[in-house]
């Protein structure tokens, strides 16, 4: 991977392992949100896809994600500053869209893949897997934690 590629290199120059680099590991992405239908307000749940290991916060079927789960989004460059402003505002495909740099906490800044978890940025540990969840209880798992 080119030195510091998220500071010199807009989003769709990125090679394929600078864009896998990119994401933090988070898995924010993973939770299902609610929208109000009439403010376009997004709410982020504590229920996460089924996929997602709640223990480790990393998908369990990440190469075939988009097999196993069809509406699970595939974030891509030319896409990331207009139509993910779904994701959390700690997400580093929209801080870079957006010009903000990455945060002091995430891996390619600290050097440690944990450092996600050290921050309290993961979900690791605060979600629960939808396969708990009836689906007209959802509205009751709205959570605050996430910007």
């Amino acid at each position: 991977m080119r030195e510091r590629f998220w500071e010199h290199y807009a989003l769709a120059e990125l090679t394929q392992e600078e864009w896998e680099a990119l994401c933090d590991g988070c898995g924010r992405c993973c939770m299902i949100k609610l929208e109000d239908e009439d403010t376009e307000e997004l709410y982020f749940t504590d229920v996460v896809c089924r996929y997602l290991d709640t223990h480790t916060g990393r998908c369990t079927s990440y190469a075939n994600r988009f097999e196993v789960v069809p509406d699970c989004i595939q974030i891509t460059a030319d896409e990331t500053k207009t139509r993910y402003d779904w994701l959390p505002s700690t997400c580093a495909y929209r801080r870079v869209a957006r010009g903000e740099g990455l945060a002091d906490w995430h891996p390619l800044i600290s050097g440690r893949r944990t450092s996600v978890i050290d921050a309290g940025i993961s979900v690791r540990g605060k979600v629960i897997s939808e396969a708990l969840v009836p689906e007209d209880a959802l509205q009751e798992r709205i959570v605050h934690w996430v910007e």
